[in-house]
């Protein structure tokens, strides 16, 4: 795929219309939320006797809480229908409350705003899993990434048009508010044109029945999302994200007003640099990936956020005493820029956390069930970000400065991180590979598309160091199981790793004969599941940077489960820092650090054909002079 395809999406009908139809929800929900926050913020309104900052709190969980009441109903009704009929009624549902709105907003009905902020969740509730489940029905799934990727960076940019228009209409028009009012008629009736285009998508569970029971079918979607352990996780990960984007950007009017000494114009910046970050970090998501689901960016992701908060809190911790009345006054003030730096990186990280894991749901979960599993996920989504609304009032309330916040957030961020890759290290482990294989060395896969994208299979490669199975895995986007040498398996900084990899070890009959067969019933029994698993059958890393003899273990790990064997080579890593010198030890001083190292996929060969001395003259072939 050319890194461009992601793009060429949107010039094609089944995901052209569909993008302008959510892209134009995102804009109008924005146009209107910013707008109803700046006038609470900057125009002193109190509603109900709270102030702008418990009301920008509060105005976020009004706007969540429908998401974990009818998220259930939401689920079911995207499973059961055509998703195009679906989106123009939600649509037309759009058009409604616009209207209703238009007219809050001329006659200056705040609590009505309010309410129209709470029915407008509900709509949004409705949308949010035919948005996702819509994808995977139209895109492949080497398009998945780039096309999530597109969809978050869309709905960015609509988030920045959307803070724009809705700060500069409210201010044009400050009496009446008509300009505002015209803007969101406009945006959801264009919406609902765009939504007439979607083509057709097919129902998932056309037979399903519908239950009204909220209660007793949010725990059962909550069930369908807990079935795949990855899945779950991951929508954890995607609801700790809104729990802290929510938190972050919720505090950035009262930080514009009681830190920075700023008005709505700087607020709108703020908020701008936010999401251009988010936009830029999902588009970056396809090409550092490699345009398939990499979970390695989901860590790397986690730690630009704790890092990119705590330098938010240094860029301004205290209150500014003098007043900025425009963005121009803002940024020539000293300190401004670390202040956007900070807000885009923020963004940019995370983006790099969150496309990858709405990918991994969208590719991980039954078909069948993907909708309300998406709406599982909005559920958990809308808890984490009422709780962030609340943790938030309760900090600021208890004494801290929104900066402060910032710090607790970030630190937050750091130990929900930490118990996330407890549990699944997988994270991790992709996260090290992606490091090693796009930092340390310049891998160059080719032949990746010879192993089976799903189903049992062996893959037989050469052993040059002790990076072999990270950098395996790095290309090599399905989990493998490693089997490898008992004495690599025990070194005390890797051992962490390769026990996370699910590596098996193995030794020699003469050492452990015990040991052997148990690793030969492991390898079956993951065979036996559908999994693939690496060998290397020199039995140990090359000493000199040749292809050993290869040992007749394969022989008879095929014998007992004849599954396909792919045979794969690894290049110029003798004489990197983690391969072996003659007498076997590491070297001492790095080499061959950032050298292109070439990963070569050979076509499978099948049980029938298998033997040692074939499969070593194929990797042999394959690697050629590349030691």
């Amino acid at each position: 795929m050319s890194e461009s395809n992601q793009f060429s999406l949107l010039g094609q009908r089944r995901f052209a219309p569909y993008f302008v139809t959510q892209f134009l929800g995102a804009l109008n929900d924005n146009v209107f939320r910013n707008g109803l926050i700046n006038l609470i913020t900057f125009q002193g309104i109190l509603v109900a006797g709270m102030n702008h900052v418990q009301l920008a709190n509060v105005a976020g969980a009004l706007f969540i809480l429908p998401f974990f009441l009818l998220s259930a109903t939401a689920g079911q009704l995207a499973d059961k229908f055509e998703k195009s009929v679906l989106m123009r009624r939600i649509k037309l549902l759009e058009v409604l409350l616009m209207l209703i709105a238009a007219y809050a907003f001329i006659s200056e009905s705040y609590t009505l705003l309010l309410l129209v902020l709470f029915l407008m969740g509900c709509q949004s509730t409705l949308f949010g899993p035919v948005k996702y489940a819509y994808l995977p029905q139209q895109l492949d799934n080497d398009e998945l990434v780039g096309g999530n990727a597109v969809v978050e960076a869309g709905t960015y940019i609509a988030i920045i048009l959307g803070l724009i228009i809705g700060g500069i209409t409210v201010a044009i028009d400050p009496s009446h508010q008509s300009v505002i009012a015209s803007c969101l008629i406009g945006f959801a009736l264009l919406g609902y044109l765009a939504s007439r285009q979607v083509p057709m998508t097919r129902a998932a569970d056309p037979g399903l029945k519908i239950s009204l029971n909220a209660w007793a079918e949010t725990w059962r979607i909550v069930g369908f999302a807990r079935a795949d352990r990855s899945v779950f996780l991951s929508i954890l990960g995607i609801s700790w994200f809104w729990f802290f984007a929510s938190a972050m950007t919720l505090q950035l009017p009262a930080y514009t007003l009681d830190i920075l000494n700023g008005n709505e114009a700087v607020t709108t910046m703020l908020l701008v640099a936010f999401a251009i970050g988010v936009g830029i970090g999902s588009l970056l998501c396809e090409r550092m990936s490699g345009h398939r689901i990499e979970l390695g960016l989901v860590p790397f992701g986690s730690i630009g956020l704790s890092l990119f908060a705590i330098d938010l809190y240094f860029a301004q911790p205290y209150a500014q005493l003098v007043t900025v009345n425009s963005v121009a006054e803002f940024l020539s003030r000293a300190g401004t820029w670390r202040i956007l730096i900070d807000l885009t990186m923020l963004g940019a990280f995370g983006g790099f956390y969150s496309v990858p894991l709405y990918a991994l749901v969208q590719k991980r979960s039954q078909p069948q069930q993907l909708s309300r599993v998406i709406a599982a996920n909005n559920i958990i989504n809308s808890i984490f970000m009422v709780v962030a609304s609340l943790l938030s009032i309760v900090i600021l309330q208890a004494g801290f400065s929104v900066p402060e916040l910032f710090v607790v957030l970030a630190i937050l961020n750091i130990l929900v991180a930490v118990y996330i890759y407890t549990l699944l290290p997988e994270f991790l482990m992709r996260f090290i590979a992606w490091l090693l294989v796009n930092i340390l060395y310049r891998v160059r896969a080719t032949g990746l598309q010879n192993i089976p994208p799903k189903g049992p299979a062996v893959v037989v490669c050469n052993h040059v160091s002790f990076m072999d199975p990270i950098l395996l895995s790095g290309c090599i986007r399905r989990p493998m199981r490693f089997v490898m040498y008992y004495k690599i398996f025990q070194i005390p900084l890797l051992r962490f790793f390769f026990r996370n990899m699910k590596a098996i070890p193995i030794a020699g009959a003469r050492e452990d004969e015990q040991l052997m067969n148990d690793a030969f019933d492991q390898v079956d029994q993951e065979l036996a599941a559908g999994n693939v698993v690496c060998i290397f059958p020199e039995g140990g890393i090359t000493r000199d940077g040749h292809v050993q003899r290869f040992r007749p273990g394969i022989e008879k790990i095929i014998a007992r489960r004849p599954v396909p064997v792919i045979p794969v080579s690894l290049g110029k890593l003798w004489g990197s820092w983690f391969s072996r010198r003659k007498d076997g030890a590491l070297h001492k001083i790095p080499g061959r650090l950032f050298a292109k190292v070439p990963v070569t996929v050979g076509g499978p060969v099948a049980a029938s054909d298998v033997s040692a001395k074939r499969l070593e003259l194929l990797v042999r072939t394959q690697r050629g002079d590349d030691r």
